[in-house]
């Protein structure tokens, strides 16, 4: 790597607490913590503040694969080879509820978007949906024909993507519970997917060294990357949708710049294989853990434009991407967007665009505002309506009782 610029992500601290290989790292909604699930049968919460000590949480009895919170923060989800779940509390407590939720080791967890739901996958080749409350078994996604490795829903929750040992990523819709897509291109087995945060595409990383981008919409190739030497065992989405950090057991981390569809960044930080990487929830920092029993936590500093943009968007309540210059029109006209750092008139159009489509987001919040409104009120005359009604029958029902009477 360069001599590090100001631009260059920076290592910002690592943690050290586990025993075994690390298999998972996620933030919390405000990074204040951080999770990280180990094969030493732990998950632990590490706090982002100086002198806090961390959480140790022990109650899983075999090797934790997969750890996530909730959206809002104030849960975290755990899989294990115990083949249990296990949702904890992240305080000093570490109360946690658990159920069996597969036959098999429990090898990815994901909560849904608005928090209710949760997807698992196993090595019983299932994928299953549950609730959050009350952890009630929904329905199971059963075509994959060897372990799957991870699953996701879409953004908007409305599609499941899985990837498997059986070399193939399936795309679900989850309300007819139907495999709409099975992307078959994979060289090897897929040991993580995940989608854009547009929920337009879907990113792979696969044991044959290779990252795969393809289009949900289309069901085709968008970008196929081959910058690691070895097996690829996690990626994650800046959330602008620009960037995809990946890891690898060839101990590195990657950056790549989905837009130029370049490699930008490789960060050597562990010792021996990286097994794990996720953004924070404003694409500020990433983690990473590896089979060294490291934690670190990176600062990404190259992001600063789109930062902004992320912070924008977050803050308006929306998930539409202001500065997701869409893989595919760039694809299909063969556009690169070059980022250099002389390019300072384009700048000026940029911004106006920015603004432009700022405010018809704006507008188009404020129309999805009014929308859920009456659709409440809706509800609500509904449930009056139900009233009624059933004060009518039983009404009908006590005069036709004093009528036989």
């Amino acid at each position: 790597m360069a001599a590090a610029g100001p631009e260059d992500p920076s290592l910002e601290r690592h943690f050290k607490g586990h025993r075994d290989a690390v298999t998972s790292v996620d933030f919390s909604l405000n990074k204040k913590q951080l999770a990280s699930g180990s094969m030493d049968s732990c998950l632990m919460i590490w706090s982002m503040r100086p002198q806090m000590r961390a959480y140790r949480f022990v109650g899983h009895k075999d090797a934790v694969m997969c750890v996530q919170f909730s959206p809002s923060g104030h849960l975290v989800a755990s899989g294990s080879r115990d083949k249990t779940v296990r949702l904890w509390v992240p305080s000093v407590k570490g109360e946690s509820t658990v159920f069996r939720a597969h036959t098999a080791t429990v090898r990815s967890v994901h909560f849904s978007s608005d928090g209710q739901s949760l997807v698992t996958a196993s090595d019983d080749k299932t994928v299953k949906v549950w609730t959050v409350h009350r952890q009630k078994f929904l329905f199971s996604l059963s075509q994959h024909i060897n372990w799957v490795r991870c699953a996701r829903f879409s953004p908007d929750g409305r599609l499941i993507v899985s990837a498997s040992d059986d070399k193939t990523v399936k795309l679900w819709d989850k309300t007819s519970r139907e495999c709409i897509h099975s992307f078959c291109e994979h060289g090897g087995f897929v040991n993580h997917v995940d989608f854009h945060p547009s929920g337009t595409c879907i990113a792979a990383a696969g044991t044959d060294n290779t990252v795969k981008v393809w289009d949900v919409r289309m069901n085709r190739l968008l970008q196929h990357y081959q910058v690691h030497s070895a097996v690829v065992n996690s990626l994650s989405f800046h959330p602008s949708g620009n960037y995809l950090v990946t890891a690898s057991n060839d101990s590195t981390l990657k950056i790549l710049d989905l837009l130029e569809g370049r490699l930008l960044y490789t960060l050597h930080g562990h010792q021996g294989p990286a097994t794990c990487v996720a953004f924070s929830r404003a694409g500020d920092f990433f983690a990473s853990g590896g089979s060294d029993e490291q934690v670190m936590v990176w600062k990404t500093n190259f992001d600063a434009a789109d930062y902004g943009e992320v912070l924008k968007t977050q803050k308006s309540g929306s998930s539409v991407d202001g500065t997701y210059h869409s893989l595919l029109s760039e694809m299909d006209c063969g556009v690169h967007l070059k980022k250099t750092k002389t390019q300072d008139s384009g700048r000026n159009q940029e911004q106006q665009q920015d603004s432009s489509l700022a405010t018809t987001l704006e507008h188009i919040m404020g129309q999805l505002d009014v929308l859920t409104q009456t659709v409440s009120i809706l509800e609500q005359r509904l449930t009056l309506t139900e009233d009624k009604l059933k004060e009518c029958l039983e009404n009908q029902q006590k005069i036709i009782q004093n009528k036989v009477n």
